[in-house]
């Protein structure tokens, strides 16, 4: 797992398959953006703790409901949860479709809140595309777009072949990210 550090309280990880999770420090906002791929929990325990101690995260914020962005989502203890009110309920319809491992299914058990519109520093942007229910997240202060799965890093868009995908409201979504000012692009991999 590699750390990077992009913003003066912003820190990329980077694990298995090139899956990214966010930690800001906001101050009384201690903020994840997205959990991560459970093989990597070792290595972001002992990472992440040695920035943090993982009680203080108050906030876990989901891009999208997919195995390789909640697989850690029991390491952090005081947490609030949230994903997009659709990417809640079609997790709440097909469990298994929505996450993409059964294995994961079984073991993810958190009380997800609704996104509101913004949460901390961060405003949530609905782009749905790679999932019925994907957001964005835009960091106006720092000028940072964390995209999940809808953009990765090399300008590339997002998969729309799983059956979570909604392939016709990509091009929508993208669109709608032209009329953010953003800098710095933080997506769910480094693809």
């Amino acid at each position: 797992m590699k750390v990077d550090k992009i913003s003066d309280n912003v820190w990329k990880f980077t694990g298995t398959d090139h899956v990214n999770i966010y930690y800001i420090d906001a101050g009384d906002d201690k903020i994840i953006i997205d959990a991560g791929n459970r093989a990597d929990r070792q290595q972001l325990l002992t990472l992440l703790g040695n920035l943090i101690d993982l009680r203080e995260i108050d906030i876990v914020i989901f891009t999208h409901l997919h195995y390789d962005h909640i697989g850690n989502f029991d390491i952090f203890p005081n947490a609030q949860f949230y994903a997009s009110a659709k990417e809640i309920a079609d997790y709440n319809h097909k469990r298994e479709e929505a996450v993409l491992n059964p294995s994961i299914v079984d073991k993810f058990s958190v009380d997800l809140k609704p996104l509101p519109e913004r949460i901390g520093p961060l405003d949530v942007v609905e782009v749905p595309g790679h999932t019925a229910g994907s957001v964005c997240l835009m960091y106006p202060e720092k000028k940072i777009l964390f995209s999940g799965d809808t953009m990765f890093s090399k300008k590339q868009l997002g998969r729309t072949d799983l059956p979570t995908s909604a392939p016709g409201k990509l091009n929508d979504s993208l669109i709608k990210l032209l009329d953010y000012d953003f800098k710095t692009l933080a997506p769910g991999h480094d693809y």
